[in-house]
């Protein structure tokens, strides 16, 4: 038996790098779980992947789009009778550039895509959440949700707002049963990180090994952390066992965040 046996969950940006490995934690502990991705066409290598037969679910939408949100959560509803659990993964950064230099259009569309998105889900989820007393609610931050960095002002913007978030609504809910945590990974390795990467070592004035190399530096194990790494804290947070640990900021990051 797994620690989330009979338990629901929907993961947004579910098809690669941490949402990949988070879905894949879920289910080895039992759950059924519904990953989103933007692009249909990928449903099928992800549910291969994932290879968990009809506890595994795939819905497509763009989480830039507050219908979509909804839709997905609702999704999860329809198709496994409840939600339990959220994870609100989906997010990431481009058109990084210095803040003289930055457009209106990138800021928002960073704050859509990580901040309002995290929003959108998770008021979505609060509306079946709250009547059945119990829930778990996590938004995938950053340690840049954390700390200031130059170059890459629109991604630290939109985690700091996450926090904030996560901060306030765990204050709302915290009675009911359900508990409301940010994840605040380091720097990882995936394909997201491989491919936005370059242009973030640019704006800060190095090359992607140098941008890798300083953020391993910065940590006490200096050594990037793994998606597992992040996939074994959502699943603690999400059983029984994270029951007490609410509005936390939890960082896994090798010991780089001051607090």
């Amino acid at each position: 038996m797994g620690v989330l046996d009979g338990r629901v969950a929907c993961i947004t940006g579910g098809t690669r790098g941490i949402g990949l490995g988070v879905a894949r934690g879920f289910l080895d502990e039992g759950a059924q779980v519904v990953v989103n991705g933007r692009d249909a066409s990928k449903a099928e290598r992800t549910l291969a992947e994932l290879d968990a037969g009809d506890r595994v679910h795939f819905i497509a939408g763009d989480v830039k789009q507050r219908e979509s949100c909804e839709a997905i959560v609702d999704g999860t509803v329809d198709h496994f009778g409840r939600i339990d659990i959220l994870v609100a993964n989906a997010g990431g950064a481009s058109n990084h550039a210095p803040i003289a230099e930055l457009t209106d259009e990138a800021m928002q569309d960073s704050l859509v895509w990580n901040f309002w998105h995290t929003f959108w889900t998770m008021r979505r989820a609060f509306h079946y959440m709250i009547p059945q007393e119990s829930g778990r609610v996590m938004s995938v931050s950053s340690l840049e949700g954390k700390v200031g960095k130059p170059g890459i002002s629109i991604y630290v913007v939109a985690k700091h707002a996450i926090n904030g978030l996560i901060k306030s609504a765990s204050q709302e809910v915290g009675t009911l049963g359900i508990t409301v945590n940010a994840l605040c990974p380091g720097a990882i390795e995936t394909d997201i990180m491989m491919a936005e990467g370059p242009a973030a070592a640019e704006s800060m004035g190095m090359d992607y090994d140098g941008l890798l190399e300083m953020f391993a530096s910065e940590s006490a194990i200096k050594r990037l952390n793994e998606v597992e790494d992040v996939a074994a804290v959502a699943t603690l947070l999400a059983s029984d066992a994270g029951a007490g640990i609410t509005g936390s900021l939890i960082s896994i990051d090798g010991g780089t965040a001051p607090y």
